[in-house]
């Protein structure tokens, strides 16, 4: 297993590359599956609400594996005092950072007031990341859209950061598009409002001292090193979920440091899968983030199939995911 410091992590400036937070998909086994693929990039969680956190089951919602450093927690709410003593709570589990969630569209976080319907309320949000600032010692971050609905997003943006950098906020992860809150779904929201790249673009020229994370319709390595020519990070989201593979390239492409050869990743990620099952966890929830692993490759239909007609079944062991990767090295074989 890696040994990532906090002072390596801010050596290698994990935000250069960080894979996003995505409801039902970046949860511990995604995270650690990314994590043996990629030693630098920043991971984020799921989000979790406040109320969540300080109602439920906390060891569920925020236990995490130490292997998945640097991780960061993505928090969503609106009531700065709940938020503070979740951020508190989560910081007092280990978490790298807490990141405040402005940018969801789904009609529950637009009940519960928190998400994208937040861009309205820039002066609120910055009262939430005060609040969180206060109450704990490692980073708080916003993750936000470029605007909502009928607002300007030249303005709209503008003003949630700002709002945000006088409370003390120095790092904003910027989806660049806008978020239509009634009239699209979830899913809609993430392709159909066109992208602006160019005005996040400018937003890191107008403020250098900040810290800029785009997110946002971002498919491949070689268009994250594009944007990283204008802003200081990127966030990839559905690609890093849908072909992990690509984050066994990020290390040596984004961070300067050493490739990750993907049979030895894979190989780490089979011992860790070893031993959750040991201790009761069941192997279909292990291998859902594998499934696409090895698109485009010989095998991976075979591969994906096998794991999802026999990863299911109650008694599903080690055996079944050895079983599928046997079949991708055999087809890769002979194409060799």
């Amino acid at each position: 297993m890696f040994d990532v410091t906090l002072p390596e992590v801010q050596q290698f400036q994990a935000h250069k590359l960080s894979v996003a937070p995505m409801m039902d998909w970046t949860d511990s086994p995604c995270r650690v599956l990314h994590r043996c693929l990629t030693k630098h990039a920043l991971l984020y969680t799921e989000m979790v609400t406040a109320e969540a956190v300080l109602h439920g089951d906390r060891t569920r919602l925020l236990g995490f594996d130490g292997f998945e450093h640097p991780v960061a927690l993505q928090l969503g709410g609106s009531d700065p005092a709940k938020l503070a003593l979740a951020s508190k709570i989560a910081a007092d589990f280990g978490y790298d950072e807490i990141n405040l969630n402005v940018g969801c569209p789904s009609d529950r976080v637009q009940s519960g007031k928190f998400g994208a319907c937040l861009m309205k309320e820039p002066v609120l949000v910055a009262e939430c990341v005060a609040a969180m600032r206060a109450a704990v010692t490692i980073p708080v971050t916003v993750k936000c859209r470029i605007g909502v609905d009928d607002q300007d997003p030249e303005s709209a943006l503008r003003a949630l950061i700002d709002g945000c950098a006088d409370a003390g906020v120095t790092v904003f992860a910027v989806h660049a598009r806008k978020a239509w809150l009634e009239g699209l779904s979830p899913k809609e929201n993430r392709d159909v409002p066109p992208l602006d790249y160019e005005l996040v673009y400018r937003v890191k020229r107008e403020r250098p001292h900040l810290t800029i994370v785009i997110n946002g319709g971002i498919e491949t390595l070689e268009q994250a090193e594009g944007h990283l020519e204008h802003v200081d990070g990127v966030m990839l989201g559905r690609a890093a979920y849908q072909n992990p593979a690509l984050l066994a390239q990020v290390d040596a492409r984004v961070f300067g440091g050493q490739p990750r050869d993907l049979d030895a990743a894979v190989a780490e990620y089979c011992a860790h899968v070893e031993r959750q099952l040991a201790q009761g966890a069941r192997l279909h929830g292990l291998i859902k983030p594998m499934l696409g692993l090895y698109n485009g490759q010989p095998g991976a239909r075979l591969f994906r199939r096998h794991l999802s007609e026999n990863a299911p079944r109650h008694d599903a062991g080690i055996a079944v995911l050895r079983d599928a990767l046997a079949l991708v090295r055999a087809r890769s074989d002979r194409a060799a």
